[in-house]
């Protein structure tokens, strides 16, 4: 049997080996180069190594998605009549800004001036822009915070966060002043060892503009679909997750994944535009997630914050 695994595994590694790379050769030649932004360091690329990762998508109704949605170039990418609110939660355990948990609540957009079919867009990724519009992003370290937020503008904040691994399940779970923000929960899929190399792009708002920033994703994962996966997704009140009640999240995700040894690299490249609207008010209800004062008394701290209270998601 211990002969067999390890045949097993080799076999992965060399078929994993022979698909293409989805990081950009640019990042490539930056290896082993350094940076001091905003007076973060960082050695090139920006790379999470050995990073656990829990996914699960979830129907969600696709006109309450587009109100969430701000600015006019943002639509619900649509699947099967339904939008798809994606939860994707990571451990990172080895990053130049030390180890924090990343808690994404987003929904998969496309990005253009005019509506795309559905389905296509899985295909021409590139084409249609397909990405996420990450609504809530609780991250459990003051560094994590002023680099997502300050550099690439994604809506990170400080919370208590957990990530929980048992023979069973992977959970996490995310608390914000003493309020439940989130908990998701999945079976663990069978252990199909799936290679995997993803590219995803993060579309987040903030000062009043719309920030694309790329991460790159790369490892081996177990992966179910339709009745097959099983999750539990558990909304707070907790202010960045009261808006996601209004989506009416389907009880059964739509697939689930697990990737106990993620490889993400987040692109250094970042693009923005201004977010826009029909009249002057308008505009300026769209808000933008705050402003830069947000981040600027923010300092480098790489404590966490004291986990979240599971006696509140209990069986």
């Amino acid at each position: 049997m211990k002969n067999f695994a390890q045949l097993h595994a080799a076999m992965h590694r060399s078929f994993h080996s022979l698909l293409p790379s989805p990081v950009p050769r640019r990042q490539t030649r930056l290896s082993g180069q350094y940076a001091k932004v905003d007076g973060i360091n960082h050695v090139m690329p920006l790379e999470s190594n050995d990073s656990p990762m829990l996914m699960a998508a979830f129907p969600i109704n696709k006109r309450a998605a587009a109100g969430l949605l701000p600015g006019k170039e943002l639509r619900p990418f649509s699947f099967g009549g339904k939008a798809l609110l994606m939860v994707m939660v990571v451990n990172h355990t080895s990053t130049d800004i030390g180890t924090y948990i990343e808690y994404s609540l987003a929904i998969a957009v496309t990005h253009g001036s005019r509506p795309v079919p559905p389905f296509l867009p899985l295909i021409f990724q590139k084409s249609f822009r397909l990405g996420l519009f990450v609504l809530d992003l609780p991250v459990n370290t003051e560094i994590s915070v002023k680099g997502g937020k300050g550099i690439w503008g994604m809506p990170k904040h400080q919370a208590n966060l957990d990530f929980v691994v048992t023979d069973a399940t992977v959970s996490a779970q995310y608390d914000q002043d003493g309020m439940l923000g989130c908990y998701v929960e999945i079976e663990k899929p069978p252990p199909v060892g799936l290679p995997v190399g993803l590219a995803v792009s993060n579309y987040c708002a903030f000062r009043g503009m719309l920030w694309k920033s790329d991460s790159y994703v790369e490892g081996t994962a177990n992966v179910t679909y339709g009745r097959q996966a099983k999750a539990r997704l558990v909304l707070g009140d907790a202010p960045g997750v009261a808006p996601l009640k209004a989506l009416q999240v389907a009880p059964e995700p739509v697939f689930t994944g697990w990737l106990p040894h993620a490889h993400s690299l987040l692109d250094d490249h970042v693009e923005g535009w201004f977010l826009t609207a029909s009249t002057q008010a308008s505009a300026a209800a769209l808000g933008g997630a705050g402003t830069m004062d947000s981040v600027v008394g923010l300092g480098q701290g790489q404590q966490w914050l004291a986990p979240p209270d599971r006696s509140r998601t209990a069986h």
